[in-house]
């Protein structure tokens, strides 16, 4: 990670330029931070970050003013795909195959004063949220949403979350507030002492209990009717797959894990795998306004704010993986 000058970006057709006031810092973007992919422009550098939020700050030709108009807080889609698929067109351009691109991977992000955006990855932020929570919502919390979302009606049912990062903390906040009982699991004690503060029924350290009896002791032997994973911690995913009750759920979020698992009790069971992949444009908007209407403290995630000037040290923070939620935050 590195400081670097870039000039600053204009609004082509149908495009807008964003005012950057937060850009969170997301695990996925350490896999870059440790393995950078190399960028596709013409420096051979991407600026990084893709949860941004901030002010239009500027408007190309063609865009609507209903769409995005200066001044506009904002947040942004992180994905921007080939826009006339089906897939794209169902508000999921992160599954386009034919012209996929990720801010802050392929094309610049925000961990900078401005960023060049397609018109149509702008989501309305609420004056009520400030820009720290609409960051959150771009990605994080977003994709504990959208994971969420995959489980179905949650209220009044017990919900398992593995990992306790701004992503399942996320999602305990989440659940909670729609109605669920839930179970948080993280080996770290001051992540899970955020769980309790954010909601959680119960907490679980997985290095020093049998998760599986654990939950049963708390559930009365009844296991889990849904269970989100974040930590992409292969064990965590096979841990999740014995917790399920019959007809039970699991949504798997976080990156990296692999499982193997008998179909054989999968069936017995008739237990459900889903893989979620952040959110629908759609889920987002949704999901700012569901934090809206329950006032759900997205802004108590966040633990370190850093001056763009102390990106390094940012990251060197962030890839200790055992905080909070960091975000780059920039003046008014």
């Amino acid at each position: 990670m590195e400081l670097l000058e870039f000039n600053d970006p204009t609004p082509g057709p149908g495009e807008v330029v964003v005012a950057v006031r937060a850009s969170g810092m997301c695990g996925s973007d350490l896999r870059f931070y440790r393995d950078p992919p190399g960028g596709d422009n013409t420096t051979g550098a991407t600026i990084a970050g893709h949860e941004p939020a901030g002010v239009v700050h500027a408007v190309g030709p063609g865009v609507d003013p209903g769409v995005a108009a200066v001044g506009d807080r904002v947040m942004v889609h992180h994905y921007v795909g080939c826009s006339v698929c089906d897939l794209c067109r169902s508000g999921w351009p992160q599954m386009c195959r034919r012209a996929l691109r990720v801010f802050g991977t392929h094309i610049h992000g925000a961990h900078a004063p401005l960023l060049r955006a397609p018109a149509a990855t702008i989501v309305p932020l609420d004056d009520s949220l400030s820009f720290e929570a609409g960051a959150a919502i771009a990605c994080g919390t977003g994709t504990a949403w959208g994971g969420l979302h995959r489980l179905g009606d949650l209220a009044g049912t017990t919900v398992a979350v593995f990992g306790q990062g701004p992503v399942g903390l996320s999602a305990t906040l989440l659940a909670t507030a729609l109605g669920a009982r839930v179970i948080a699991i993280d080996p770290v004690a001051g992540r899970r002492d955020s769980a309790l503060r954010a909601g959680a029924h119960a907490t679980l350290d997985p290095e020093e209990c049998d998760v599986r009896t654990a939950v049963e002791d708390v559930t009365h032997g009844a296991g889990v009717a849904s269970v989100l994973e974040t930590s992409g911690a292969s064990r965590a995913i096979a841990d999740g797959l014995e917790l399920l009750a019959p007809w039970g759920r699991i949504a798997l979020v976080g990156l990296g894990g692999e499982v193997r698992f008998p179909v054989l009790g999968a069936h017995r069971r008739q237990i459900s795998v889903l893989p979620s992949i952040s959110m629908s444009i759609m889920a987002q908007r949704q999901c700012a306004e569901f934090v809206v209407s329950r006032n759900v403290d997205i802004d108590g995630l966040f633990t370190h704010r850093w001056r763009l000037e102390q990106v390094a040290e940012a990251y060197e923070w962030f890839a200790q993986q055992d905080a909070g939620k960091g975000v780059i935050v920039f003046d008014s």
